[in-house]
């Protein structure tokens, strides 16, 4: 308690640099300064945005898997729930007589894509509480099995059909590639979504009760189940959400390239888990804030910009991003030995 009151009686500039967001926020910062500096193509609106659009997709998906990471979870299926649901929607809309799950209204598709996001999360929460199968290989899993319905709802049983499928819904579309604003100054309609998610997500965790007892889960599942908190149902609970987070982030995707891809979402698991814990949460659980996870998934955006801006070689960006992640997984080791 006298480590709290010393917490509260000091500085403000010293508790907002005590936050576990704060290195993030300090690398990001570091990052643009310099980038500001090395490419005068950089702070320019149309750059800016692009780098907002790109880390649109991984921040939606990022919300979900803080909540998953600070229950001391893992998801490892989220870049293929991405791609079968953008394939699921591309796939039912597609006009032909001979395809099966074709011929469907977007008011049927939508829905259907995003349901599918929601039961792949559900089918890991209740393999995860209910088999107790553990986390990593669950999803594991689940990457597969999602990634070989990708390739079936692309190619068809037969496998007679192209494997991209044309995103022909115009309100898809626009989510995927309209802006909002006016000549010189427009906004693209995915990081107005990004932006309201966050804001939701972030005060969820914060003020509600379902929010508070996903921290009392990943600090320390027994405690939280002697005090009546019902373990099972939060974890999947945010698996579920996760799973409904992906599918819209599928949707975005699709909507940006304006086709559903087979390879949609690969890699993406790296990339979320990264930003997530770059962020500052805590692999062991019970640590972790939405607004850590946006500093992350910034720090990688920027830097994969830099690597376009500064003509670099491509190899360097998956080299630096591994790097990035081993340094902010060390320092969360160090921090808590402190602790």
């Amino acid at each position: 308690m006298s480590a709290y009151n010393d917490y509260l009686e000091a500085p403000l500039w010293r508790r907002l640099f005590q936050r576990r967001e704060a290195g993030a926020f300090i690398a990001l910062a570091a990052l643009v300064f310099y980038m500001a500096f090395k490419s005068e193509y950089f702070l320019g609106s149309e750059n800016l945005f692009n780098i907002l659009r790109n880390m649109s997709t991984i921040t939606v998906m990022a919300c979900g898997m803080t909540m998953i990471i600070v229950t001391g979870g893992i998801d490892l299926s989220i870049g293929s729930t991405l791609g079968v649901t953008g394939m699921l929607a591309a796939r039912m809309m597609f006009k032909s007589e001979t395809v099966f799950l074709t011929n469907h209204s977007p008011w049927i598709a939508i829905p259907a894509a995003i349901l599918m996001g929601g039961l792949i999360g559900l089918g890991n929460g209740l393999i995860i509480t209910k088999l107790k199968v553990n986390p990593f290989i669950t999803t594991l899993g689940m990457l597969s099995i999602g990634r070989g319905l990708t390739y079936l709802l692309a190619t068809g049983i037969k496998g007679a059909v192209a494997s991209n499928i044309p995103m022909r819904d115009e309100l898809v579309n626009y989510i995927g590639m309209g802006k909002i604003g006016w000549e010189g100054f427009e906004v693209p309609v995915q990081v107005i979504i990004m932006i309201i998610l966050l804001a939701v997500c972030s005060l969820f965790l914060v003020y509600t009760v379902l929010g508070r007892q996903i921290y009392a889960v990943g600090a320390n599942a027994e405690a939280a189940r002697l005090t009546g908190v019902n373990v099972d149902n939060v974890q999947i609970f945010v698996y579920t959400l996760t799973g409904f987070l992906c599918a819209l982030a599928g949707l975005m995707g699709a909507g940006l390239v304006g086709a559903a891809v087979t390879n949609a979402g690969s890699g993406n698991e790296l990339d979320v888990i990264a930003a997530v814990i770059i962020g500052g949460t805590s692999l062991s659980g019970g640590e972790g804030t939405i607004v850590g996870a946006v500093f992350g998934a910034a720090i990688m955006a920027v830097l994969k910009n830099a690597f376009v801006l500064l003509h670099l070689p491509v190899y360097l960006q998956t080299v630096s991003i591994g790097v990035v992640i081993i340094l902010a997984v060390a320092i969360d080791g160090l921090r808590r030995r402190r602790g």
